[in-house]
């Protein structure tokens, strides 16, 4: 079985070698790159199948070559941020003014709280409160819901009742 795998090598080896042969020498510095990354990868690969390496150590070291890419992608950091910002903002017709409104204080406008209860502008406050009772039954966090729209649910019952204080 070895002198199969000593055969299978030597015959890459001469293959790769006639290659070789055949590259300018930019495109040579290249495959050098290649073929010593790659050498790279297999050797870390087989470590960490034999359980000689973590894995999480095998990938910092995967990545390692990639640094020298560091500097182009923090260039396009800027961009990035700015694809993001307008994905975020182009949330509609009056997205923006709702962002607006709740990221300047932090609160919740009492026309989102009326959307968050299902209730109208003008509603009494046993309204508010049956609206807030169906709503936190089924949301939380006891009876299988969320914290957040529990969290949400709350703040929406306190912003309503303010106005009957």
């Amino acid at each position: 079985m070895h002198w199969v795998l000593g055969i299978i090598l030597t015959i890459v080896l001469f293959v790769g070698l006639s290659k070789w042969n055949e590259l300018d020498p930019p495109a040579r510095k290249a495959a050098t790159w290649k073929v010593v990354l790659g050498a790279g990868a297999a050797v870390l690969l087989l470590l960490v199948l034999t359980g000689r390496v973590h894995v999480l150590t095998a990938a910092v070291a995967g990545l390692l070559p990639l640094l020298r890419k560091l500097p182009m992608l923090l260039k396009l950091l800027p961009w990035v941020k700015k694809v993001a910002g307008q994905q975020q903002n182009s949330g509609g017709p009056g997205g923006q003014r709702r962002q607006e409104a709740t990221a300047n204080n932090g609160e919740m406008t009492v026309a989102e709280a009326c959307r968050v209860l299902g209730v109208d502008r003008g509603c009494s406050r046993e309204e508010v409160v049956t609206a807030h009772r169906r709503l936190i039954q089924k949301l939380h966090p006891d009876r299988g819901g969320n914290d957040y729209l529990a969290a949400r649910v709350n703040e929406a019952k306190e912003v309503l009742l303010r106005q009957f204080s």
